[in-house]
C-alpha cells in the first residue's frame, strides 16, 4: 500500500465514529477467536431440566429449547459468523477488484470477456445460487462462503472498473505510457493509490452485507449444519418459541445488527474523509454499495477538454 492509499485511512482513524466502530468490531473480532474457548458452558451441552430458563446466575442470558447455554453459544457462533464473512469478502475481493482493474488496462478482449461473466453471474437469483453451489460441492461453511465470494465479485468489479475508468485520461498515466511504463508499473504506482479509497468504503460496505448473508444462509440451515451455534442459526431456532422466550430472538439480532452497523460506519468515515461521491449502478438485489468514485478524479476529463480548447 503506497503513502498516498494510507492517509485516507489515517483521516478516517481521526474521527470519534470511527474509534466507536473499531473498538466493538475489535470485541467482536476477539469472540470470534476466543469465544469457543471463553464460553462459560459447553456450547451443546444440554440440560433437561432447564429448557426456555430464563436468565439467572448460572446461565446469564438463559437456555434454549434444548437447554443449551444462550451467551455460550452466542460465543461460539461469533467465530463461525465473523470467519464466515471474511472468507466471502476475500474470495469477492480477489476476482472482482484484479478483473475491474484489468477489463481497462488490459485490452478489449479482457474487458469484454469480464463484462460478459459479470453479467452471467449478476442475473442469477442470490438464494437458488448459494443452495446450488452447496448441493454441488457439499454443504459446509466452506462451500458457502465461496458461493458468497463468487456472487458478490461482480459488484467489487463494477465498482474497481468505475473508479479506474476515471484515471484513463489523467495526464500522469498518459505520460507514464509515452515514457514506456508497463500497465503493472503503472496499475501499483498510480492508479492503485487512487481507486483504494473506493475499494475501501467498498470492502467495509460489502463486509456488512456479507455478514447480512451469511446469517441468511444459516437461518435457512445452508453452509453450518445444526447442532453447530451461528447467528442466523440461533435466530431461526429461538423464532420458535417465542410465545415461551420472546427476548431470546433479540441476542443474536443485536450481534448482527451492531457488527454490520459499525461495519457501515468505518465505510462512511472512509467516504467522508476521502470526498468519495456514490453514484447508483441502478437496481440491486443487494441495494449497498453503490459505484463509488473519488470525486476529484471525476473533473479531470473537463480539464483536459480545458486545456485542449
Amino acid at each position: 500500500m503506497t503513502e498516498n492509499a494510507r492517509g485516507p485511512l489515517r483521516r478516517a482513524l481521526r474521527l470519534r465514529s470511527t474509534k466507536i466502530a473499531l473498538v466493538i468490531l475489535a470485541v467482536v473480532a476477539f469472540f470470534g477467536f476466543a469465544g469457543g474457548a471463553l464460553a462459560p458452558h459447553d456450547p451443546l451441552a444440554q440440560d433437561t431440566g432447564h429448557l426456555l430458563a430464563g436468565p439467572s446466575g448460572a446461565h446469564w442470558l438463559g437456555t434454549d429449547y434444548l437447554g443449551r447455554d444462550v451467551l455460550s453459544r452466542l460465543m461460539d457462533a461469533t467465530g463461525r459468523s465473523v470467519v464466515g464473512a471474511v472468507e466471502a469478502v476475500a474470495v469477492a475481493f480477489l476476482l472482482g477488484v484484479p478483473a475491474g482493474l484489468g477489463s481497462v488496462f488490459f485490452g478489449r478482449l479482457f474487458e469484454w470477456v469480464a463484462q460478459r461473466i459479470t453479467d452471467a453471474v449478476m442475473t442469477l437469483p442470490y438464494i437458488v445460487f448459494a443452495i446450488a453451489v452447496t448441493g454441488i460441492i457439499g454443504n459446509g461453511q466452506k462451500q458457502a462462503m465461496l458461493a458468497i465470494g463468487v456472487f458478490l465479485a461482480p459488484l467489487f468489479f463494477r465498482v474497481t472498473r468505475a473508479a479506474a475508468l476515471t484515471l484513463t485520461r489523467a495526464q500522469y498515466v498518459e505520460i507514464a505510457e509515452l515514457l514506456g511504463a508497463s500497465r503493472w508499473w503503472i496499475i501499483r504506482h498510480h492508479v492503485w493509490s487512487k481507486v483504494f479509497p473506493t475499494v475501501a468504503v467498498t470492502t467495509a460496505q460489502m463486509s456488512a452485507i456479507v455478514l447480512l448473508s451469511v446469517s441468511s444462509l444459516t437461518f435457512l440451515g445452508i453452509g453450518v449444519k445444526p447442532p453447530a451455534p451461528t447467528w442466523g442459526g440461533m435466530l431461526a431456532s429461538d423464532l420458535g418459541f417465542l410465545a415461551q422466550q420472546p427476548w431470546a430472538p433479540l441476542f443474536p439480532a443485536l450481534a448482527i445488527m451492531l457488527s454490520a452497523g459499525m461495519l457501515n460506519a468505518i465505510a462512511d468515515a472512509i467516504r467522508d474523509t476521502t470526498g468519495v461521491a456514490t453514484i447508483p449502478l441502478g437496481r440491486s438485489r443487494f441495494r449497498r454499495p453503490a459505484v463509488t468514485i473519488p470525486a476529484q478524479e471525476k473533473i479531470i476529463p473537463a480539464q483536459e477538454k480545458r486545456s485542449h480548447a
